[in-house]
């Protein structure tokens, strides 16, 4: 964008979650951050190239990962790259704003870079208090945004998750659609439809797809040290997000199919007290795990559909997968299937806003038993 004259004052990074739309718009962040105000230029960064080698020769990314600049900007410490971000008050009356918790920010990024809000917020200890970017924080945006930049040709904010902005939001349209000069807004974004419209409207979306099974496997063993077959079996699990990939791992010994069996035997057949002592080992697993538990469940439910719809051209799978995969379909049917993908789904979404497990996974075991047995496919709440 930058070489070919491409790039506008406000970006949309717009990636669901684990796709990496948030560490590529830091890596872009930095990379444009790390423009010197002393560095020739065939034009301005708005009117087409970038800064130029003394001798004349266009400064490529290797050239500028070296520099001081980038450096400091890596660590998130440059002066003119700014942060904003979904905050909580510290105590009754606050009015916080990102810049409060700069130094959580920096270990967060560092820590769980594909991570989303909700391991954001928990790791401020905050329980379950919900992030907002509040109206004191739009203030101070507007403010730091319309100084001039301390080091860097440019001065550069960076947004994650502005659907937290809520009418707040309009506070800040002024100075995205007329920014002073050498300012770039970057946002970061994992819902298009929650993002005002008046914001949207202003910003050039880049759409940052999620990483394909292949790439994800490679990941995983490259960085975080998996088995080449745990982590094929982890990626086809994870769907193209990464966050959970990650999260998979740390679980990927644990033995999800036996304890599946023994929660469908207790459902279907053997009665109350066997379901009660599976809800309770169920209550006991801690959130990540039940949401582990639930993912494994959907990825042998796809399985069975593929193997179903597909035959033999279905994607390949541990055999011992396929084998449960085979029996599924042979105590449901697809749309029993789909109905029971959809009640896992909604019970993952409740997990992740810390319902109460027992009472969730009692509910859930219902549920699944009309299923499949009444074949009672359609169960409002």
């Amino acid at each position: 964008m930058v070489k070919q004259n491409r790039l506008g004052h406000a970006l949309l990074f717009l990636g669901k979650e684990g796709s990496g739309a948030l560490p590529l718009a830091l890596s872009f962040a930095q990379y444009l951050v790390s423009f010197s105000p002393d560095a020739p230029l065939v034009e301005d960064l708005f009117g087409g190239m970038s800064a130029l080698e003394p001798t004349g020769g266009f400064k490529s990314p290797a050239e500028i990962y070296t520099t001081s600049a980038y450096q400091r900007a890596a660590q998130l410490q440059h002066p003119d790259l700014h942060f904003s971000y979904p905050v909580i008050p510290k105590k009754s009356g606050d009015k916080p704003t990102s810049s409060d918790y700069a130094a959580e920010w920096r270990d967060f990024i560092k820590t769980y870079p594909y991570g989303n809000v909700y391991d954001w917020i928990q790791s401020l200890n905050a329980e379950n208090k919900q992030g907002n970017i509040t109206a004191e924080e739009c203030k101070r945006i507007f403010h730091e945004m319309s100084l001039k930049a301390f080091e860097s040709k440019y001065k550069i904010l960076l947004m994650w998750m502005p659907e937290y902005l809520a009418k707040e939001g309009n506070k800040l349209l002024k100075i995205l659609e007329e920014p002073p000069p050498n300012t770039v807004f970057l946002l970061v974004a994992e819902s298009e439809e929650q993002i005002l419209p008046t914001i949207l409207s202003r910003c050039q979306i880049i759409r940052v797809p999620l990483p394909d099974d292949a790439d994800i496997q490679k990941s995983l063993v490259e960085k975080a040290g998996a088995d080449p077959a745990t982590a094929q079996r982890v990626a086809v699990m994870a769907e193209g997000n990464y966050r959970e990939a990650l999260q998979m791992l740390q679980h990927a010994e644990e033995d999800w199919q036996e304890l599946l069996k023994e929660w469908l035997n207790a459902s279907l057949k053997t009665g109350p007290q066997a379901q009660l002592k599976l809800i309770e080992e169920l209550a006991r697993l801690g959130r990540e795990k039940q949401k582990q538990f639930l993912r494994y469940f959907n990825h042998l439910l796809e399985t069975s559909i593929r193997l179903r719809v597909l035959g033999d051209k279905a994607p390949v799978v541990p055999a011992a997968e396929a084998d449960f995969a085979a029996r599924l379909n042979k105590i449901s049917s697809v749309s029993q299937q789909e109905a029971i993908i959809k009640e896992l789904d909604k019970a993952a979404y409740y997990i992740e806003r810390n319902a109460h497990a027992k009472m969730l996974f009692l509910s859930l075991t219902i549920r699944l038993r009309h299923i499949i047995q009444h074949k009672s496919l359609i169960l409002e709440d």
